[in-house]
């Protein structure tokens, strides 16, 4: 395979011709060491917030190791937003600007079963040519053959009907790479993860950007705060989603353009 590199050592322009060619592509030596740690020491916590409300509501089965929506005030989460990682590239997927459309985590441990090992592409909708939504995989732990790395079936994006299982594992790629980088791939790609035959935790994070004027999966804006909003920088709230919400009153709705819930370079 051609198309892993050490992170920024290839144009943005090279990306995209990757990315139709493939439909993936990895950077390598991404985020540094110690920023991975910190991802890695919040996730416990995390996790455990999440399943217990995943119990409560009768969701369990097959979710475990799962953690959705991630974006807090207090976390990594911005932080990791605020340094603009594969910026340049995504700007030149989309041809402008994008935003988050969700943000979450996958701990593969052995013997769990979670959705995410079935083959599936991460939108719905097969969407052809057009570009509006791209996936990132953050790798918080090695992956190897042995823990699972991700199944990628190159070239998939391209193809609309769901390959048969004997062709998808004969065919597809593994995304082998250290800890600290970054998958980016087209979401129209057929993909799974592999199982875990180690004793370790193989942890990820999984990262959904779209056009503005696609809907978020969670509200984020909402979530955290339109007054949380204010004190955030002007990338900060384009990624969140602060530029693209969508009013809920006639007040909201009738306001100068300045002030307008969805600004008008968001497509």
């Amino acid at each position: 395979m051609e198309n892993k590199f050490n992170y920024s050592e290839i144009s943005a322009e090279n990306a995209i011709d990757l990315l139709d060619q493939f439909g993936w592509l990895t950077y390598e030596n991404a985020l540094e060491p110690e920023f991975v740690n910190q991802i890695n020491d919040s996730l416990d916590d995390a996790y455990e917030k999440r399943r217990l409300i995943q119990k409560k509501n009768g969701i369990s089965q097959n979710m475990e190791g799962t953690l959705h929506h991630l974006i807090e005030p207090d976390n990594f989460a911005l932080k990791f937003l605020e340094r603009m990682y594969c910026d340049q590239e995504m700007k030149a997927f989309f041809g402008g600007n994008y935003i988050v459309n969700a943000f979450g985590g996958v701990m593969n441990s052995k013997n769990n079963r979670p959705y995410v090992q079935n083959i599936h592409r991460d939108v719905r909708s097969f969407m052809g040519d057009e570009k509006f939504m791209v996936q990132m995989m953050v790798l918080l732990d090695d992956f190897t053959l042995e823990n699972g790395a991700t199944f990628m079936l190159s070239g998939s994006h391209l193809i609309a009907a769901k390959p048969n299982e004997k062709y998808f594992y004969e065919k597809a790629d593994r995304a082998i790479a250290k800890k600290g980088s970054i998958v980016l791939f087209d979401s129209n790609l057929w993909h799974a993860a592999g199982k875990n035959n180690t004793d370790g935790n193989r942890r990820v994070l999984t990262i959904s950007f779209t056009k503005p004027q696609f809907k978020q999966q969670f509200d984020y804006p909402r979530s955290l705060g339109y007054e949380f909003g204010e004190s955030l920088n002007d990338d900060l709230r384009q990624i969140l989603g602060y530029k693209s919400r969508i009013p809920a009153t006639l007040d909201e709705y009738y306001q100068p353009l300045n002030k307008r819930m969805y600004q008008p370079d968001q497509g």
